[in-house]
């Protein structure tokens, strides 16, 4: 006999938690980057940064730490310059490449 288990009963999954290493995050970025949906590019670098420690990236990154969280709330729009400056402090490049079918 097959034990049910409840949805509340399942432990919360933090993508965060995952991140363990630079090429961790190096793939979670290009995964996320291959979706080319730029609310989930700003979340994965919140998650990334979360793994990371808000604080450190905030400083590597030249920003306040509550500046950092506005930049990658879900329903924020931050300029390429933070993007960029966030990819920079979490080690991560943005990189391009020939798109499929151009």
């Amino acid at each position: 006999m097959t034990r049910k288990i409840k949805v509340a009963d399942l432990p919360a999954f933090d993508m965060a938690e995952m991140l363990k290493t630079d090429e961790d995050v190096a793939n979670y970025i290009t995964v996320v980057l291959e979706e080319n949906d730029m609310s989930e590019l700003t979340h994965a670098l919140g998650v990334v940064a979360r793994a990371r420690g808000m604080g450190s990236v905030a400083e590597k990154s030249g920003l306040t730490r509550e500046a950092l969280y506005k930049a990658l709330r879900p329903s924020s729009q931050p300029r390429f310059d933070t993007i960029n400056r966030v990819c920079t402090a979490l080690g991560v490049r943005l990189v391009a490449q020939v798109a499929q079918g151009a």
